[in-house]
């Protein structure tokens, strides 16, 4: 009996993938080197560096950035497709302001403190602080309505700033609602719900469109946000702030990149994709020079490898991810449905290197989280992908864990048309836990990535141990599904190993698109 039970521990324990599919790999893998990932990573700091420190879409450095990829894919041999688009830039003409000037006179840290929402307003305003509809602390997630209805506002006065907590609606509607109010600014805090690690996190978030309101809106941490309300939760502070925006809007233009394989069966066409565009405050290393240099590193050694794929491979980098996955959005919109059913596959790696990482993997079948709007099953072939990389790093004796199937990133638009995807992720503004740390190494109770969205995300914001890591497991789902005879499309898994499952694994990622869809 005891030898029976073995066996059917075994077999239930036993990857979907085969032992001897993961070590078919293992010469590719080998050949796509942690130094040849940074080596892109050094050009995409160099190109930072000499170009005012971000390389956001259209500017010079976004632009440099470009023909850097176009440069090396081409010399690799691929067929290389430079796509235009037109996209609407929102961000910081001049640094923000966050004071308070009464009682005791505070300045706040752009970055740190406070962030400006994409869409903003610009103004420079000092008025009174008054909380609108407060719950602190909060006892379940996303449950707070602050400002999310007109009634909210009985009593504001005219003339003053809005303090509201992030919640169950876009911060748009929030916005919109203080401005229509007769608020001349509105300031969002983190939500704070009780025994979230997360809840100081700052707040990034976007209204979802220029013109929504017209007055400065900031966020800003829980911690920031508790102490302005001076205990109170709706009414009077007490306090004056002043709040000053300067935000820059107009088209610009950018681009996506797109590198093919010369040969690969051109109805089976498996799309590997990253962002290549930084925010404004910064060069963006790991986020997402990480996943850009990730696949430039796979591509270029598939190709002195002189491999002949069974399923055609096109590499893609992103622009205007950061804008609300535009690049990725804009190219999906131009196929027309033949095209799309010649997608088998989409594969994502946006930060593939944080600090302080975790080896997330994209929860395609959703086995872990509950159903919502940051989390949802894919597309019929999703948990397929999801399996391929959960197999690969237990085949390695390394702990995985999954992250919610929320749309955030690049494959977001893929998987609208119904295309299978999945990807790897490190971690964002996230708190690790305990338990991960356990796991992974690093520090509990300090973001996934301190240098999140921040000026500091440079070459030196790095786990060379989690981008090896993450890269191997890259390389080698790249690999597998350049040659696989199945249909992705048409795949279901197996049940996935995985270390943990809950809400605290997630990692986070709140790009632009976050507030847009989700509060």
């Amino acid at each position: 009996m005891a030898v029976l039970v073995a066996i059917l521990v075994a077999a239930v324990a036993a990857p979907a993938a085969q032992a001897d599919d993961i070590s078919e790999s293992k010469g590719f893998r080998k050949a796509v080197t942690l130094a040849g990932v940074r080596e892109h990573q050094a050009a995409f700091q160099a190109i930072a560096n000499a170009t005012g420190g971000s390389r956001v879409s259209s500017s010079p450095g976004y632009l440099a950035s470009r023909e850097y990829v176009v440069d090396r894919m081409t010399a690799a041999g691929y067929e290389v497709t430079i796509q235009e688009f037109v996209f609407a830039f929102d961000g910081d003409a001049t640094p923000p302001v966050l004071q308070q000037t009464a009682p005791t006179p505070t300045t706040y840290v752009d970055g740190v403190d406070f962030d400006t929402m994409q869409y903003s307003g610009s103004n420079d305003v000092t008025a009174a602080l008054v909380a609108v509809g407060l719950v602190v602390p909060s006892a379940v997630a996303n449950s707070n309505t602050s400002g999310c209805e007109a009634a909210d506002f009985a009593g504001f006065p005219v003339g003053a700033i809005a303090l509201m907590q992030r919640g169950t609606c876009p911060f748009g509607q929030k916005a919109a609602n203080a401005q229509a109010a007769g608020a001349v600014a509105a300031i969002v805090f983190n939500e704070g719900t009780i025994g979230d690690p997360a809840r100081n996190n700052l707040v990034t978030g976007t209204l979802g469109a220029p013109g929504v309101a017209t007055i400065p809106v900031v966020g800003t941490t829980f911690a920031l946000g508790d102490s302005l309300r001076n205990g109170v939760l709706n009414g009077s502070t007490g306090r004056t702030m002043r709040v000053r925006t300067d935000i820059l809007v107009d088209d610009r233009i950018t681009w996506n990149v797109i590198a093919e394989t010369p040969g690969g069966d051109p109805d089976r066409v498996v799309v590997v994709g990253a962002h290549l565009d930084s925010v404004t405050r910064g060069p963006g290393i790991n986020d997402n020079g990480s996943g850009s240099a990730t696949i430039l590193e796979i591509a270029e050694t598939f190709a002195a490898q002189d491999r002949d794929p069974r399923n055609k491979l096109r590499f893609m980098w992103y622009g205007a991810e950061e804008f609300g996955l535009l690049g990725s959005e804009y190219y999906v919109e131009q196929l027309s449905d033949a095209e799309l059913d010649r997608i088998m596959a989409m594969v994502n790696f946006d930060m593939v290197g944080s600090p302080n990482y975790v080896r997330f993997v994209y929860d395609g079948d959703n086995s872990s989280f509950p159903v919502g709007p940051g989390a949802a099953a894919g597309p019929p072939g999703s948990a397929y992908l999801e399996d391929l990389f959960v197999d690969y790093f237990s085949s390695q004796g390394l702990a995985s864990d999954p992250t919610p199937f929320s749309g955030r990133s690049d494959y977001g638009p893929f998987i609208l048309e119904g295309i299978p995807a999945g990807g790897l992720f490190t971690g964002a503004e996230g708190i690790k836990s305990a338990a991960q740390a356990a796991t992974y190494g690093g520090t509990a109770g300090v973001p996934y990535d301190p240098c999140y969205h921040l000026a500091c995300d440079t070459y030196a914001n790095n786990s060379s141990t989690g981008l090896d890591q993450m890269s191997d497991a890259a390389a080698h789902v790249v690999l597998t599904l350049s040659r696989v005879k199945v249909d992705v499309r048409l795949q279901t898994a197996s049940t996935p190993l995985r270390t943990s499952g809950t809400l605290q694994a997630a990692g986070f990622h709140d790009h632009a698109t976050d507030a847009a869809i989700d509060r």
